[in-house]
């Protein structure tokens, strides 16, 4: 392969293009194409985390002119090609990775990487390894989701826990979505280092001229797992239902309760999280017990996801120990304003966009749907709720931080 540098800037050109144009061009090329890292994405549509980098880096490619988005595979590749050493290479070695068989013809001085150990690995451990041998390589700077907190169990609390803290050991910038993930950082990592809060973004889908007609579900947006919410939704909906004064109507002769025609249902505008496929179905029977209608649509691509979330009656996103949460920025997108518990993160998140959350306190989900459906515009922003920042002021948040924050 040729080393001949490549203009990075011309259109067309990739981030393959950069990188080689650094290390065949020298340190002048090297310290240019430095000041911002490549954006590492993953070819998961269906993950939120995988969605999420994809988005921000195209936006900070938009907003800087730059080719920054590198798939996480060729950056794999270049790690493990400048990880071979001089001795291991041989006639019968074999053209080697795509990018090239010469490690002073390519070169990811710099990377940013949207990290969730569920996207990295098959374990913890092996994603905080993955991390570990990019850092080899390469200067890394993180952003972290699905923060480790008690929630996830004696057992994976302190393996989640252990492997943050090899990946904010590896990295030269650490970014979280929200102040209490930087608490939930310093308590259950015990990591107390220097971290930036940069929040999710929001950007409002233009309304449609009048609101479309509720469906009559009360919905959760994204994967199904337990701890999610979607068991108390049933819960609480079956319990509004019992309360009615004609629900013995609703029982057959053996005294189980079966659906109405005009009973409010709930749905899971999403599908079931990997592995958690018989919790789904054991909770639709459930459901069912209780005279509940319950079901999941499946994966939705995002139109159809922002039409149901436009037609479902009660928005809802009920994750108790959520660390930030993209169900909620879904909602605000489409226009809703979702019934949230009241938590320290949902607190936060009321405050950086206020009138666009409708907290509920502990054991006041049921009254809260309540509200929601005798009063449908409840559930709806208004014209002049804010819920800024977007996505271009999140891109230029990291921009800033990268370039003027970050010890690399």
């Amino acid at each position: 392969m040729s080393g001949a540098a490549v203009d990075a800037t011309a259109p067309g050109a990739t981030t393959r293009d950069a990188a080689r144009s650094a290390a065949a061009g020298g340190a002048a090329a090297t310290a240019a194409l430095g000041e911002l890292p490549v954006v590492v994405t993953h070819h998961d549509p269906q993950h939120g985390v995988a969605t999420y980098a994809a988005q921000i880096a195209a936006t900070v490619e938009a907003r800087t002119g730059r080719h920054l988005a590198l798939d996480v595979a060729d950056l794999l590749d270049v790690a493990d090609l400048l990880d071979v050493p001089d001795d291991a290479a041989g006639p019968d070695q074999g053209p080697g990775p795509s990018l090239g068989a010469d490690p002073d013809d390519v070169s990811v001085p710099r990377a940013h990487l949207q990290f969730t150990d569920r996207l990295w690995g098959p374990s913890p451990s092996a994603a905080a390894d993955v991390v570990e041998h990019l850092a080899d390589t390469t200067a890394l700077t993180v952003t972290l989701h699905d923060l480790p907190q008690p929630s996830d169990g004696e057992r994976n609390l302190r393996r989640r826990g252990e492997a943050y803290g090899r990946v904010v050991a590896a990295a030269r910038g650490v970014v979280v979505n929200s102040e209490h993930e930087r608490a939930l950082l310093r308590e259950w990592v015990a990591f107390d280092g220097p971290v930036a809060v940069i929040p999710l973004p929001v950007d409002r889908h233009p309304l449609p001229t009048g609101r479309p007609e509720p469906d009559g579900d009360v919905a959760v947006i994204g994967f199904f797992y337990p701890g999610k919410g979607h068991a108390e939704v049933v819960a609480a909906v079956a319990g509004l239902a019992a309360a009615r004064p004609d629900a013995d109507d609703a029982r057959d002769g053996s005294g189980a309760t079966r659906p109405r025609a005009d009973a409010t249902g709930v749905v899971a505008l999403g599908r079931a999280s990997s592995g958690h496929e018989a919790e789904l179905r054991q909770l639709v029977d459930e459901a069912a017990g209780l005279g509940v209608p319950f079901g999941a649509t499946g994966y939705l691509d995002d139109a159809t996801l922002l039409d149901r979330a436009r037609r479902a009656s009660v928005p809802v996103a009920a994750h108790q120990h959520v660390s930030a949460s993209g169900s909620i920025a879904t909602w605000i997108a489409a226009g809703r304003r979702p019934l949230v518990p009241d938590t320290r993160y949902s607190r936060e998140m009321a405050a950086l966009r206020p009138g666009t959350l409708t907290l509920y306190p502990e054991g006041g989900l049921a009254a809260a749907i309540a509200t929601a459906l005798a009063d449908p515009a409840s559930t709806w922003l208004d014209d002049d709720a804010r819920t800024l920042p977007g996505l271009d002021e999140v891109a230029d948040a990291y921009t800033t931080w990268w370039a003027g924050e970050v010890r690399w």
